[in-house]
């Protein structure tokens, strides 16, 4: 199976002890991080283009088979509304490439205000985007899940990024994944209680929604690459609900107390 699991971020001071070893330093988060996980969803992206060396960096502290998810800056999705986008379009890419091939998917997060009337918008984005790069989008109005919208994402192996939040009901979020629109699938496990202020524990119980993910997961990832990535909202603590997930589908799971093993390399 192709599956990758991670959690979006890796930049948390609670992880310290529940996760990361106690006395993990904020600078080697992300080199215990991926001793964990394979991949991880970078948020930083949305809010501006990174410079090359921050890039560099990113790709220095992790291991060769390590991908790094990249969300499309805010000037392309949001402030410009995918108009008039080249230019940002083509550096935002060109910093993305200093990753080489630990350059997952890349996601363009729309805003809930992007609506279905603005599919021409869409249509004429599309096509800049370079063929060698895995794209998904993210839309946050029901209107756009509907076989023409499916149908224009396959023609540019485009995948539809799948979020459960309440433009996308749980089971139609299944049943979305069983029909990718490109050559991966990519899910985002947001959760809907965005008053969790503690991420040092989990504090919701997901079993169901995990044990319905496990059950499907294995036939996609068999056809195509699954991307997965949980945020500390779901549960509570993203890095446990991730391994729970792993466990579910018989993947390798490292468990926090094997990480302080690790520490002596660093």
């Amino acid at each position: 199976m192709a599956i990758r699991i991670g959690c979006q971020g890796w930049n948390y001071d609670a992880w310290v002890g529940p996760f990361y070893p106690d006395g993990t330093r904020p600078v080697d988060f992300l080199r215990v991080y991926s001793r964990a996980f394979d991949t991880v969803e970078v948020d930083s992206t949305f809010y501006a283009t990174p410079p090359k060396s921050t890039v560099r960096d990113w790709a220095s502290r992790v291991g060769p088979d390590f991908q790094f998810a990249l969300k499309l800056p805010q000037e392309i999705t949001h402030e410009h509304r995918l108009r008039n986008v080249r230019p940002a379009l083509d550096l935002f890419f060109d910093r993305a490439r200093e990753l080489g091939h630990k350059l997952g998917p890349v996601l363009v997060q729309l805003g809930p205000d992007f609506a279905p009337s603005e599919l021409p918008a869409l249509a004429a984005f599309l096509p800049m985007l370079p063929r060698d790069a895995r794209v998904a989008v993210e839309f946050r109005q029901r209107g756009w899940i509907h076989d023409g919208v499916l149908a224009l994402l396959a023609e540019h192996n485009v995948a539809l990024a799948l979020t459960d939040g309440r433009w996308i009901p749980r089971k139609t979020m299944l049943a979305l994944a069983e029909r990718p629109t490109a050559d991966f699938t990519y899910i985002r496990w947001m959760g809907p209680d965005r008053e969790i202020v503690d991420y040092s524990r989990v504090q919701v119980d997901r079993s169901r929604e995990l044990d319905a993910w496990a059950r499907i997961l294995p036939a996609i990832g068999r056809a195509v690459t699954v991307y997965g990535y949980f945020n500390n909202h779901f549960a509570g603590h993203s890095p446990a609900t991730a391994r729970d997930l792993q466990r579910r589908l018989g993947l390798q799971v490292v468990a926090p107390d094997q990480l302080g093993e690790q520490l002596s390399f660093f």
